[in-house]
């Protein structure tokens, strides 16, 4: 069995600063906003709070962008705001994760303002500087949020490469004073009382030497370079330095953003030998309802899906790493994702029942279970009209490419991006049925969803059969039984396209978790291979009358979950 810590018995909760709550009615979220709802996630359950950046920073990707890696975003609050919500937090027993960005800074960084004056300037190699080739950018790679991975500088008539936005230059891992700078800012924050660090996009902070072309996979004059720069040749050997440097001396919890990775690599990753971070966000699930290998990437929905292929992932991601004592983030939902319920559920016809049932689906797996802000009532995607509505750079940039720029139909990608926008979980935080969901009674940031008056806490919170005193339920179970967190994992009806069902198992206890992902009712057919003697069950999404298990009919998006022995 794995060995036992708190960052794996922890439920963590992310909080989006900007959409969370406004305490001074300016129209954004911010620190003070949060001190105020501290008690609401203390009624929920959870242990972590996994906040976003909150860091000096011009937006241009919403503070992902850092001009000042010690100081406070103004919009968000002070340095004293900030202490203050670490101080309330540990009050009540909950630990504050981080974001690290330290993939690319701001051009606005003060390293980066001197690194572009000149050519021998001592910051010059904190970034990745290369001329021109041919007339035109060091390579061919394109950048997450497409257009080239290099935006020219006439200051020193040389490129530098950018895998995010043109604002988001890469820092130099190569350049050991860079790494120092790293550490240090790491060690400012720990020693200020942090209990961790999300780390953003961290496999990639590694590149190619020599930067070489990524090949031609498609007709579009920038190619995807993954091969050069997804767990890059000195990946590892960075990290266990950064471990060695800095985390080792502190008691916290690592997980890494880390795309393009296999499960031999979340092994390899987070093993309790010698991993680098406790656990990772990988997005494998994520792209379940993406057609592979188009040339629209993520936008390409897959409307066919099917449910097999999303058990083939999940279960390959949890016997590899029970099996080679790794550790899953269990999550469905973030700040990059569209909303689940909407995703994966049936946010028309079925929108409580199937929320509920995701919610079991997920937390009853092994990993940690993360829970992002609004999940907990059910919050929904947006269709905003307007592409002006929608504040995302990565659908304005998408957008731009592909219609202004492309000949793709304007329709169909607005559609898209009602799909799958990032916009879609960054819609304020719904807390009551009042101006602006209660969120500010300022000019919001961006809209607020207008079924806010249907899906908000002051409905739910004292709501015995709301979204959110499931998810209370579901986060408390996991305090109570062991085997949530620990049990071993096996997948049964493997080849059923409505029914998702497996068990735990720890010792001579099983756990039997049957969900449907479908409007339909399926039967359920117990196994003959799973035996027992006593059955409880610990939670539903619908009145249970205490039949037998060994067969019945699933309501739609019907989840249970029973304790065998």
């Amino acid at each position: 069995m794995a060995t036992k810590q708190w960052w794996k018995e922890s439920v963590v909760y992310q909080i989006y600063p900007r959409s969370f709550n406004d305490s001074n009615n300016d129209g954004i979220g911010d620190l003070n906003g949060i001190i105020e709802k501290l008690d609401y996630l203390k009624e929920l359950g959870v242990d972590v709070v996994w906040l976003s950046p909150v860091y000096e920073s011009p937006n241009d990707d919403n503070g992902y962008d850092i001009s000042d890696y010690r100081g406070i975003m103004d919009e968000f609050g002070t340095m004293e705001d900030w202490e203050r919500l670490v101080d309330e937090m540990h009050r009540r027993g909950l630990k504050l994760v981080m974001d690290l960005v330290v993939n690319h800074s701001s051009d606005e960084h003060a390293w980066f303002t001197e690194s572009r004056r000149s050519k021998d300037n001592p910051y010059r190699d904190y970034y990745i500087w290369r001329p021109g080739k041919n007339g035109a950018e060091p390579n061919n790679w394109v950048s997450f949020f497409s257009g080239s991975a290099w935006q020219y500088d006439e200051t020193t008539d040389e490129y530098y490469l950018h895998l995010f936005t043109k604002k988001q230059p890469d820092l130099n891992w190569e350049n050991p004073k860079l790494r120092k700078e790293v550490y240090d800012l790491m060690t400012f924050w720990l020693d200020k009382g942090v209990d961790g660090f999300r780390m953003d996009v961290i496999n990639v902070i590694s590149k190619a030497p020599g930067l070489p072309d990524a090949k031609v996979t498609s007709d579009r004059k920038y190619q995807w370079g993954g091969e050069h720069f997804v767990n890059g040749p000195r990946f590892m050997e960075f990290i266990h330095e950064m471990n060695e440097k800095v985390i080792s001396n502190y008691d916290v919890m690592t997980v890494g953003e880390m795309p393009m990775v296999t499960p031999e690599d979340g092994v390899r990753f987070t093993n309790e030998k010698d991993g680098i971070v406790n656990m990772l966000f990988q997005f494998e699930h994520m792209d379940v309802d993406s057609i592979p290998g188009h040339s629209l990437g993520k936008w390409a929905i897959n409307k066919e899906w099917k449910l097999t292929d999303l058990k083939k992932i999940m279960s390959k991601w949890q016997i590899a790493m029970q099996e080679g004592n790794g550790w899953n983030s269990l999550y469905l939902e973030n700040h990059d994702q569209p909303r689940s319920v909407s995703r994966f559920g049936n946010d028309k016809n079925f929108h409580e029942e199937s929320a509920k049932m995701l919610a079991t689906w997920l937390h009853m797996m092994q990993g940690t279970p993360y829970v992002y802000q609004g999940q907990e009532l059910g919050m929904t995607n947006v269709a905003f009209e307007r592409l002006e509505d929608y504040k995302d750079v990565e659908i304005h940039n998408f957008y731009r490419d592909v219609v202004e720029d492309g000949n793709e139909d304007p329709d169909m990608i607005m559609e898209a991006i009602r799909v799958k926008g990032r916009d879609n979980a960054r819609t304020p935080m719904q807390w009551n049925r009042g101006t602006n969901a209660g969120f500010t009674s300022g000019e919001p940031w961006i809209k607020v969803n207008p079924n806010y008056t249907d899906i908000n806490a002051e409905q739910q919170v004292d709501d015995p059969n709301s979204i959110f005193s499931y998810y209370k339920e579901l986060i408390q179970l996991r305090k109570q039984h062991e085997i949530v967190v620990y049990g071993d994992y096996q997948l049964i009806l493997e080849g059923d396209e409505q029914i998702y069902a497996y068990t735990r198992t720890m010792g001579d206890e099983n756990l039997l978790v049957v969900t449907n992902f479908s409007d339909g009712k399926p039967v359920f057919k117990l196994p003959e291979h799973i035996s027992f003697d006593r059955k409880e069950l610990l939670i539903a999404n619908y009145d249970v009358r205490d039949e037998e298990i060994e067969e019945f009919t699933l309501k739609p998006y019907e989840a249970r979950v029973y304790k065998l022995k």
